[in-house]
């Protein structure tokens, strides 16, 4: 198992697209087989702070999603016009 754990900051004026995109993108990413939980979060109080949990079966998975067509499309091309990546953490579970 792999974890992915990524934060996006929307830009101003632009979080209601943002939370679009990740709507997409999530309803994508879950169709991926190696994809055991795709789950995207918007802050509590700070509406423009997004964070992603990911988890793939094995490190292969995550290359696969990062390959497919809806990640290049979403989270590479159109997800950086709207927002910056501020964080992206890769964990692994223990024993």
């Amino acid at each position: 198992m792999v974890v992915l754990a990524v934060t996006w900051m929307a830009k101003i004026g632009r979080e209601s697209e943002v939370a679009a995109m990740f709507e997409k993108l999530t309803t994508e990413s879950r169709k991926e087989p190696g994809c055991v939980m795709y789950q995207v979060h918007k802050h509590k109080t700070d509406p423009r702070r997004f964070f992603i949990y990911e988890q793939y079966k094995d490190d292969a998975a995550l290359e696969a999603h990062r390959a497919a067509p809806h990640f290049m499309q979403f989270a590479k091309k159109d997800l950086p016009k709207i927002a910056d990546r501020t964080e992206g953490h890769l964990f692994e579970p223990l024993g």
